[in-house]
């Protein structure tokens, strides 16, 4: 996992984490209408496998994809990335931030301390 998600390899991603294994073909019956075109979602899914998201496995003379990378690697690396790149590494900064933009309250802060300190009892 090097480079972040666009948020159309995002929606591809999701697809494979809820569903598993996916031929391309496969994957377009996830999709809302308008559906991608099946050349666009397969050069998206090969990016995937560029970045090491997705690998493949051959079948007959198709692949099958699948997630390489699960959901929570993913979601922990991409807050790890935020964290890094905007607060300089600083969760403590991090959280200040939302509690001073309101989006996290000082009664919600102090519940996730309680809950952090009864588990590490």
């Amino acid at each position: 996992m090097k480079q972040d998600l666009t948020p159309k390899e995002e929606e591809a991603m999701n697809i494979f984490w809820q569903h598993g294994p996916q031929f391309v073909r496969e994957m377009l019956n996830f999709y809302p209408d308008p559906k991608p075109h099946f050349n666009t979602l397969s050069t998206v899914v090969r990016t995937l496998e560029e970045k090491g998201y997705v690998a493949h496995q051959s079948i007959g003379t198709s692949y099958q994809y699948y997630a390489a990378v699960t959901a929570e690697q993913y979601h922990k690396n991409t807050l790890s990335s935020v964290i890094s790149r905007y607060f300089k590494g600083s969760y403590l900064s991090a959280i200040s931030a939302l509690v001073q933009e309101e989006h996290i309250s000082v009664d919600e802060l102090k519940q996730l301390v309680d809950e952090v300190e009864k588990g590490t009892k």
